[in-house]
């Protein structure tokens, strides 16, 4: 049976574990996904996800003690290790004991459970606009991809690219033809150079 390594989550008896068990389970830790309700209810959707949203317990023979991974920087619900961008747009407020009220505790919410408390928080949006009688917009979670993969594959590269690129360190040799016009060598020139000169500005700003 294949293993998977997770090293982030505190209080684990192992670092190895039996993915047989973490698959369907909202609380553990994972990539970002939609949370899929049982029920087609407001309220009784707003109740599936407080429940999945509740921090981790500690246990004590039978009873439950405390918080499990009331850490700065973990992850109440799976204890997962995360560091949050001040600018992040999914960057989730400081849990509560109670998911929406009590007491504020010292961790955080990862981006998998992060992503469900927006989705919490659009569904009690949801519940005020049809008590008044208003439209609203859904939150739809989705992974984060690198800029270069929403472009899709490169088949073309444009000035700023090439400039962007060079900055970098890249070399771009341009395709070889067989008649190059004086008017293409020129543009070739011209962006070489830009790109030399943006090499030389990110090496002096290294400094």
């Amino acid at each position: 049976m294949t293993m998977v390594y997770s090293p982030n989550i505190i209080g684990a008896e192992g670092s190895m574990i039996n993915p047989m068990r973490i698959i369907g389970g909202a609380r553990n830790a994972g990539p970002i996904i939609g949370y899929e309700f049982r029920s087609a209810l407001p309220k009784r959707q707003f109740k599936e996800l407080r429940a999945v949203l509740l921090p981790e317990k500690k246990k004590f023979v039978i009873l439950k003690i405390g918080y499990k991974f009331n850490v700065r920087d973990r992850c109440v619900v799976c204890g997962v290790h995360h560091i949050w961008d001040a600018g992040d747009t999914l960057r989730p407020p400081i849990p509560l004991s109670e998911v929406t009220k009590g007491r504020p505790l010292q961790g955080t919410y990862c981006p998998r459970h992060a992503s469900f408390f927006k989705q919490l928080e659009t569904i009690e949006q949801q519940m005020i606009a049809e008590k008044h009688g208003l439209e609203f917009k859904k939150y739809v979670p989705k992974p984060k991809m690198p800029q270069i993969m929403n472009r899709g594959p490169l088949v073309t590269l444009s000035e700023r690219d090439i400039v962007s690129l060079s900055a970098k360190g890249w070399e771009i040799t341009p395709p070889v033809a067989e008649t190059v016009s004086a008017e293409e060598k020129l543009i070739m020139l011209l962006i070489e150079l830009k790109s030399k000169m943006a090499q030389i500005d990110e090496l002096v700003g290294e400094k």
